[in-house]
């Protein structure tokens, strides 16, 4: 069953306003941004330690946002 990441996507858009915009702070393309919040690939440990940093999410609330 795959993940979803309503809640980490809705704090995207609560951050940057878009997915896109968002994807270009992460330098990367939109295509590999939405491969990943669409269970296509996956999350590394480095990807979540980025993005968490970025969206200010605390550690141990890891799970709510890259394991539901």
């Amino acid at each position: 069953m795959p993940y979803k990441y309503d809640k980490l996507r809705g704090r995207i858009v609560e951050k940057y306003g878009t997915q896109g915009k968002f994807a270009e702070t992460l330098g990367i393309s939109k295509n590999s941004m939405s491969k990943k919040m669409n269970c296509e690939t996956g999350f590394s440990q480095e990807d979540i330690i980025i993005w968490s940093n970025l969206l200010d999410i605390k550690k141990e609330e890891y799970g709510s946002y890259f394991f539901t």
